[in-house]
Parts: structure tokens; C-alpha cells; sequence
């Protein structure tokens, strides 16, 4: 049998999760209480954020950390710290504020000048020896009032060139001006043809951290590790690889422009600035010659000739994004790991804003290249049920690229820990966050299918919060000072991913075909973005990793190979690249497209999406196929070490699934029911080779195929059967009501007819539904109960004894291990969210994005209860 389903049957899977623990300086009784309620999620660790704390790394925050880690040591928990007091990563615990002007974030800027009718330009020394400001637009939507931060007198002139721009030369051949600025200003006057003058000035006062480290200046960067990474290993260097587990960095940026605009690409708007550092300017000065900062005009201007402003483009984010990668992320990881512990987190991912600046890091992969886990992050509403085609842009914080969260948020995370060797293929996903309390166990369902079945295997729900009910900060929060009704819920739900992600990890995924990363061929000019072509793809179950030009280019790093039809990259063996049409390619792509196609890889360059995917289809490179077809079931192949394999897969979709799945495949199959943590029989067949599975998909749960040497132990038992001869039910259902806090003290029992109408009834109900009755039986008789659908998590008992929490429609029960001769009595409880409860408080965000304010989910069982003899 498959190791890791032996070890599974046994209880012995390792702990995939790491909630966040919020800290606001509670007392030790609390913090202590709360560490117990997380482990009693079935969870092994936890991240300690900080951002709330008053403290921290001062005497209170020592004192709580060493009341965490004595409390993780007794649980045999581990804890992961975030590594900072503000939010995002980058304000080193305040430590900037003192630090030299040459460490501090530095920003380029540029001033356009036309010559006048008689072709003379003036320039006052006033904007000579100052950056353009932030226009008062620019600060409201950063939220930012008009005095905020501090203000520096230092601002430098990088440049001032004159450009004939009806020359498709001109950029080369720009005309330096410095050498007549005066005390008074500049004064130059146009010769013949077409002239613009730039001035390319280098200021601290924009962006909106100020007081943040330069994510390109290792030696600002070092800032970080000595005020907040060096204390922590002072302190407890002897739990560094035990129970403190690592660190953790959210949403590092380069801080440019205005924060969270995510249309702040190259050439956006004039007023745009974008990040600068010392070590920048000498490798653009080295790139692009003595005359650099005539070229960075070509980061603002739109007209100038597409050849030369794609090649400066691509310099300028090539540079910043490598400087990135070396002075910051891997900085930072190589000292976790010289220290014995690792190092993970993730960037702003959203929308595609991965390959930007601003309030990102220019480049997913290399932001990201000194982790030890591929972060991503989905809060919000970003990834939600049947929302592949929802896309809207109503400003900062309400955008939304339903195709990119679909199918390239997971992947992006997926790929890299495939990819990266450093990774060993592990990824994490930041999860659940600001979703509002309407989020319960069944969306949370969802969202983590979504991503494992896209092979993310790590997650940080977010978050417990042990401060007083209730905490208006992010909801929903899974126990809130026990007001949650569903924390027992959630506690199944992680049970049962740490089982998926089990499954998940230590091995390979099957992916037959590789999409080149957009994020290079972005920064030259317009570039169709991955996930267009990863959605054609998946669509028709073709499973696909993302992967960055600088698999080619760095191969020792990526252990790359071309051979024998075969791209190999880590672990990963490709049968055909897909490169999304872009204007220009990454720089160097060219040789690698030539030596792939002569080893024989086929390479699809812009191709048509429609014509595409029927030749990958009819090269084999659907590796597993469903029969009939279904644009919205998905599945994950992954390759255990001990010869096994795991198949999952999810319906995406609305509607139930009933088909075929096939692949070829000598193994035989059984399936794994990771919720119930059983294994169970499979309907199979084979022609040669191929093996056929009958599939039954219902949307919210997913199904785990076991490839295995060996086929499921006699006696396993099948899914449950809802066929068979209804019986009645001895009387009518009385239903009764507790709050989390009053369980399992009920009260108000009346008599209801199902299904019911309890959200009518009580619009501000948010707790514990009972619903009671009973039946006749004889002894023996294979019954099964059925709900249709309530919302959400359901427990049934009979005679008194507990069959099990479910979260996910229909709710089937085999009840004939508890049923007796004669009566017997039967109770199902309903946890709801806290929805209904909170939406009638003034004091707490209701909203997911896009959807309604008042509350529209039901409460308790809104469909019927089915008792079925097989």
C-alpha cells in the first residue's frame, strides 16, 4: 500500500497548516487559552503576527513570545514569526528613521519640457532642484493627508537631456544639457525638427513608506535582519529549528508610485515615479552607458521608437528585479537558513500586479527566490465559487481579474515549488482574510480545493484573533472568544486538508506542458498574460506550470535540460512551451527556442488559443482525459517516491459531474475519502494500458484517486448509496436555538416543516439550529440519512451518538452502525456564520467585493431530510 495512505490510516500525516495569531499584547491566560484552541483545529503551528502589537520586540513582546513558545513546546506545535510591526514588510520595527540618506528608498522621476513657437525652453531653478510632488489626486488615493511623512531636502538632478524625437535615433543621441544649468535655471533653445527636453530627478519624498527599507540596497535591507530577524535569534537561539520554524514576510514592496494602483505600468502617466538605489544607477550606467539617464526618459514617454524603449525597459526592470532578488529576498533566506530555520511569505500578486513595481517587487519568481515555500495570497472575495468570467475595475481595492485568480494565482505558486529546487516543492497560500463573516466553512471548502487541486500545500488561514469579541479587523476570525459557531467545523476542515496537502507534497506533479511566465515580455510592451493561456488549458484538463525565462538563462540554478523531446526543469519534464503572444520577447529567449524545437520540444509562440489545444490534444498532451467533456472539472496528478500517485479532483462547477476519467496507467485504483480518512473501492476498467474510472463529482467535494501497486483491502467500504426505499420519519421536526457561547443549551423548540424558513424568521440569527425526530427500525437494517443542503456545518446524532461533522451538500450519513431495534432518536445540528449576527452591528465590514451588503445566505436547513433503506 501507498506509504502515505498507510500513514494517513494511522493518523501520522505532518501539519500543513500555520494560522495566523494575532497579537495585541494580551495577557498570558489568553494567549495560552488560544494556542489550546488553535491545536484543538487540528492545527500544528502557527504564524505569530505582530502587526497589532504595541511592543513589539520590546519587554512585553519578549514575555508573550515566551509564553507562545512554552505553550507550542507543551503542544508540540511550532511557531513562525512575522518579521515586522507595520504592515507591509519593510519598516524594520522603525529602525530606518535614523539610518543614512543612502540607505533610505529613493525614487526617479521625470519632468517633460516642448519648446515654446520660437523654440526656446526655460526651466526655473525651482523645479531644477525639485522632483515633481505628489499632486493632491495622487494622495487621496493612497489615503494619505497632506502633511503625511516626512520631507527631505536632498532632491538630485539624475539628468537633462534634449531629444529630437522625430528621429528614430534620438534616444540614442540625446543632447546632455547640465552643462548650462545656472544659479538661475536653464535656458536652451531648439534647433530644427521636433525637440522635447526631460529632466530626470532622483527624490525621497514619494511613495507612501518612506521610512522603509530599500528592497535594492542589501545594506538598507541588512536594516531589517539586525532590527527584527538578529533580536529573535539573541533571545531564543536554542528553539531556531525547533519550535520556532521561521519567518515571515507579507507583501514586501518597492513602493513606488501610488500604492495599490495596479495600473502603474511602464509608461502609465507622467507623474509616475518608479524605485531607485544606488547600486541600480551603476548597473544602468554600466547597461546602458554614460548617456542612462537620457534612455530612462523612454520608462515615461509613449512615442519614442518601440525597438530601443522595449530594450530600456527591459533593462531597468531586469536590474531592479535581480537587485531585489539578491539584496533582499535572498539575504533574508540565507540567513534563516545559516541559522537553521526558513524563510517564506509572499508579494502582491493581485490582478497580474506580480511583474510591477509600486506594491510589488517587478518579478514573481525572483521576489520570491530566497523563500523556502512559492507565497501567494487570496483575500478579500478574490477567488470565488463560479467567478472565472466576474471582472470589474471601480478603482483601488475594487479591481478584479477573474481569469488571473482562476487560473494563475494557484499556478504561480504551484510552478515556482515545482521548479525551484531550493523549494522542494513546497507552496503556501495566505487564505480566507477579509472575506467578512458571510465566509464560513463552506466557501472555505471551496477555496481550499481551488488551490490544492492547483498544488498549493501550505496554508495560513487567516486569522485568530484573541482580542474581544468581536474584532472588526479582517473577519472572519474561526473562534472569536468562542462566538463562532463553527470552529468545531473549521477544526474538520483543517483535518481534512492537512490529509490532502499530505498527499500533495514530497513528490512530482504530472504537468506536461510549460507556459512561459509573461511577467519579462510585460515589461518590453504589451504581453497576453499566462493565465489566458493556462485558462485554454485547464479547461480541457491540460495541466500546465508557469515558468520564467530565466529557466534558460540561469540552467545550473534551475537544473535545466533539453533532450529527447523533453524539457526538464527541477523535477519537472515538459513535453511543449507555450510562449503567450507578446510584442517582444524576453531578451536571450531567442537560442533556447532554437535548441528546444532542434531536441525536439515543440514551441507554440502566440498562437491561436482555439487551434492551439486540439494539436496539444492530438500529441497526447492530455494526460488525463473525463469523458463527456466538462469546462469546469479539474485535476492534479502527483507522483509519490515510493511509486504511488494521487489523482484529485474537483467540480468547479454548479452542477454534478458524471462521467469517466482515463489515463494509461498499469497501477490500480482505489479511492481515498479524505474527509472520512478511509479508503474505498473504485469502479474500474481497462483496455490495454489505458485505465477507465467511473466518476462521480459533486460540487464542494472532491475525490482522491490512489494509483497503487496494490488495489483497495477487502471490506473497504463503498460511498454511501442514497438509492433505495424511502421511510417516513415518526412525526414532524422540532427545531430549537442556542448562540456558540450558550451550546449546547437550547431553547425555543417549536415545530417547523422543512425546509426552513429560519433566516425569515430570525434575520439576525447567527448560531446552533437542532432539529430533532425519530424512526422505527429493525435490527439490521442498512439505513442511510440524507440532507439535502443547509447552511452550513452539520453534526448528526442518533440515539445520542455523534455520526460526524460535514460541510458540504448533500450531507450523507451511513447510520446503521447506530441504529437499534425499534425507536430511535435522531438530532442534527446546523452551525451557521456569525453573518447575520454581525450584519446587524454597525461596528463590522460586511462586504466581499462585488456582492450584496444585507445578508442572503440561509440559516439552518433549507432542504429536506431524506431516510433511505439500501
Amino acid at each position: 500500500m501507498s506509504e502515505k495512505i498507510r500513514r494517513l490510516l494511522e493518523g501520522k500525516g505532518e501539519n500543513y497548516i500555520l494560522p495566523f495569531f494575532w497579537q495585541h499584547g494580551e495577557d498570558e491566560g489568553t494567549l495560552r487559552h488560544y494556542m489550546r484552541v488553535i491545536h484543538g483545529a487540528n492545527i500544528g503551528a502557527v504564524c505569530v503576527e505582530s502587526r497589532p502589537h504595541p511592543d513589539f520586540c520590546g519587554p512585553k513582546w519578549w514575555a508573550d513570545m515566551d509564553t507562545i513558545l512554552d505553550e507550542a513546546e507543551k503542544l508540540h506545535m511550532r511557531i513562525w514569526i512575522l518579521d515586522d510591526s507595520h504592515f507591509p514588510t519593510g519598516y524594520a520595527n522603525g529602525a530606518m528613521k535614523d539610518k543614512p540618506a543612502g540607505l533610505q528608498r529613493w525614487y526617479v522621476t521625470c519632468r517633460r519640457y516642448a519648446p515654446c513657437l520660437d523654440g526656446s525652453v526655460n526651466i526655473p531653478k525651482e523645479e531644477l532642484r525639485t522632483a515633481r510632488p505628489y499632486g493632491e489626486g495622487e494622495r487621496a488615493k493612497m489615503f494619505m493627508p497632506p502633511a503625511e511623512g516626512p520631507v527631505y531636502t536632498d532632491d538630485r538632478l539624475l539628468g537633462a537631456y534634449a531629444v529630437r524625437l522625430d528621429s528614430p535615433e534620438g534616444f540614442n543621441n540625446g543632447i546632455n544639457l547640465e552643462g548650462l544649468v545656472t544659479e538661475k535655471g536653464l535656458d536652451w533653445t531648439a534647433p530644427e525638427g521636433e525637440w522635447r527636453v526631460y529632466l530626470l530627478q532622483l527624490t525621497r519624498n514619494r511613495g507612501a513608506h518612506r521610512d522603509y527599507i530599500n528592497m535594492m540596497d542589501k545594506e538598507s535591507c541588512r536594516v531589517l535582519i539586525d532590527a527584527v530577524y538578529e533580536p529573535h535569534w539573541q533571545r531564543y537561539k536554542d528553539r531556531f529549528g525547533g519550535a520556532i520554524a521561521g519567518f515571515f514576510s507579507d507583501e514586501p514592496e518597492l513602493g513606488d508610485g501610488v500604492l495599490y494602483d495596479f495600473h502603474n505600468e511602464l509608461g502609465c502617466s507622467e507623474s509616475m515615479d518608479y524605485p531607485w538605489s544606488r547600486e541600480l544607477e551603476n548597473r544602468l550606467r554600466a547597461r546602458l552607458g554614460g548617456d542612462f539617464a537620457c534612455k530612462l526618459a523612454l520608462l515615461w514617454e509613449k512615442g519614442g521608437e518601440q525597438d530601443i524603449t522595449a530594450r530600456v525597459r527591459y533593462a531597468y526592470m531586469d536590474e531592479v528585479s535581480k537587485l531585489v532578488k539578491e539584496c533582499f529576498s535572498c539575504q533574508l533566506g540565507d540567513w534563516c537558513r545559516e541559522h537553521g530555520v526558513k524563510y517564506i511569505g509572499h508579494l502582491i500578486e493581485d490582478n497580474n500586479h506580480h511583474n510591477r513595481t509600486g506594491s510589488s517587487l517587478g518579478h514573481y519568481f525572483r521576489g520570491l527566490a530566497g523563500q523556502d515555500m512559492a507565497g501567494i495570497d487570496d483575500i478579500g472575495g478574490q477567488v470565488m465559487p463560479q467567478w472565472e468570467d466576474v471582472s470589474y475595475d471601480r478603482g483601488v481595492f475594487q479591481q478584479r481579474d477573474g481569469t488571473f485568480y482562476h487560473y494563475g494565482l494557484g499556478k504561480l505558486a504551484s510552478s515556482a515549488a515545482a521548479i525551484e529546487p531550493e523549494k522542494q516543492g513546497n507552496s503556501m497560500c495566505e487564505i480566507f482574510g477579509a472575506y467578512g463573516w458571510r465566509e464560513g466553512v463552506r466557501l472555505e471548502k471551496y477555496l481550499l480545493d481551488h488551490f490544492m487541486v492547483r498544488g498549493v500545500n501550505h496554508f495560513v488561514p487567516h486569522a485568530f484573533s484573541p482580542k474581544e469579541f468581536p474584532d472588526p479587523d479582517c473577519p472572519p476570525h474561526f473562534y472569536a472568544q468562542g462566538h463562532n459557531p463553527q470552529y468545531r467545523h473549521f477544526g474538520a476542515l483543517m483535518a481534512y486538508s492537512n490529509r490532502v496537502c499530505e498527499l500533495i507534497s514530497g513528490g512530482r506533479h504530472i504537468a506536461p506542458v510549460a507556459v512561459l511566465y509573461h511577467g519579462d515580455s510585460g515589461w518590453r510592451g504589451e504581453a497576453e498574460p499566462s493565465d489566458a493561456v493556462g485558462r485554454a488549458l485547464y479547461d480541457r484538463q491540460i495541466d500546465y506550470d508557469i515558468i520564467p525565462a530565466d529557466v534558460f538563462t540561469e540552467r545550473d540554478a534551475y537544473r535545466t535540460e533539453i533532450s529527447g523531446g523533453t524539457l526538464k526543469v527541477n523535477t519537472q519534464e515538459y513535453r511543449a512551451l507555450i510562449i503567450p503572444r507578446a510584442r517582444f520577447l524576453p531578451e536571450g529567449l531567442e537560442g533556447a527556442i532554437e535548441e528546444l524545437r532542434a531536441a525536439g520540444v515543440p514551441v507554440y509562440i502566440g498562437e491561436s488559443l482555439a487551434e492551439l489545444v486540439p494539436e496539444l490534444e492530438s500529441r497526447g498532451l492530455r494526460e488525463v482525459e473525463i469523458e463527456p467533456a466538462n469546462d469546469r472539472v479539474r485535476i492534479y496528478h502527483y507522483e509519490h517516491t515510493d511509486g504511488s500517485a494521487a489523482l484529485m479532483l474537483v467540480n468547479e462547477g454548479d452542477k454534478p459531474y458524471f462521467g469517466s476519467v482515463s489515463l494509461s496507467d498499469s497501477r490500480n485504483a482505489y479511492e481515498y475519502d479524505a474527509w472520512e480518512n478511509v479508503i474505498r473501492p473504485m469502479e474500474c476498467e481497462r483496455a490495454g494500458d489505458r485505465l477507465t474510472v467511473k466518476a462521480e463529482l459533486v460540487p464542494l467535494k472532491s475525490t482522491l484517486i490512489i494509483l497503487d501497486s496494490v488495489d483497495a483491502p477487502a471490506g473497504a467500504p463503498p460511498r454511501v448509496s442514497t438509492e433505495g426505499t424511502e421511510i417516513h420519519f415518526a412525526k414532524a421536526w422540532r427545531r430549537s436555538t442556542c448562540q456558540s457561547l450558550a451550546y449546547p443549551s437550547f431553547e425555543g423548540e417549536k415545530e417547523v416543516a422543512l425546509p426552513d424558513d429560519l433566516a425569515g424568521e430570525q434575520p439576525e440569527f447567527s448560531g446552533f439550529v437542532r432539529y430533532e425526530n425519530g424512526f422505527e427500525s429493525r435490527a439490521g437494517e442498512q439505513l442511510v440519512l440524507e440532507i439535502t443542503d443547509a447552511h452550513e456545518g452539520v453534526e448528526l446524532f442518533i440515539n445520542g451518538e455523534s455520526l460526524g461533522i460535514q460541510i458540504a451538500p448533500p450531507f450523507i450519513y451511513d447510520i446503521a452502525p447506530k441504529v437499534r431495534e425499534g425507536e430511535n432518536l435522531v438530532r442534527i445540528e446546523v452551525a451557521t456564520t456569525l453573518e447575520r449576527e454581525m450584519a446587524a452591528r454597525d461596528d463590522q465590514p460586511q462586504m466581499i467585493p462585488g456582492r450584496a451588503e444585507k445578508p442572503t445566505c440561509p440559516s439552518g436547513i433549507n432542504g429536506v431530510v431524506r431516510l433511505i433503506k439500501n
